[in-house]
């Protein structure tokens, strides 16, 4: 589901929307074709895309798209990194994947900018862009999409 609120100043384009995400587990999940629609129907041509993510347990990531396997050592690299049950942890009332979650956000990117370039996003050959899960469950995240031209 997709949200749109339009917003114009002084002859400058902008829009904001709001991508809903559901994902049935912890990782990578490709956005880059939702991201890629919001931008499509925005029709500005040159400008900005700036990504949000409203939560505290996930974050977003330009990675390589063709080779799941890069996506796989990311997120084995991360797990080794930040695991669970560590006996530091006093914030755990939501499960063993709550506080290294929020650990996880915090040191990745909650916000992503993007050119526009032609009506497109200006990424690579090889960029996606990712959501990053922090957590085990199915959930439902929302992706603030703010377009500028």
């Amino acid at each position: 589901m997709i949200q749109t609120v339009d917003l114009t100043y002084a002859g400058t384009e902008k829009m904001v929307e709001t991508v809903h995400i559901s994902v049935n587990r912890q990782g990578l999940h490709s956005i880059t074709g939702q991201i890629e629609s919001v931008v499509s129907s925005s029709g500005i041509t040159s400008g900005l895309c700036t990504l949000f993510v409203q939560h505290t347990s996930a974050s977003l990531l330009i990675q390589e798209n063709a080779d799941p396997s890069a996506q796989y050592d990311l997120e084995r690299w991360l797990n080794r990194l930040v695991p669970e049950n560590d006996k530091m942890y006093t914030h755990t009332c939501e499960g063993p994947d709550d506080m290294p979650a929020h650990i996880k956000s915090a040191i990745t990117a909650t916000s992503l900018s993007i050119p526009i370039i032609n009506s497109a996003l200006g990424l690579g050959v090889w960029q996606g862009i990712y959501l990053w899960e922090h957590r085990h469950a199915q959930t439902r995240r929302q992706v603030l999409v703010h377009v500028g031209g």
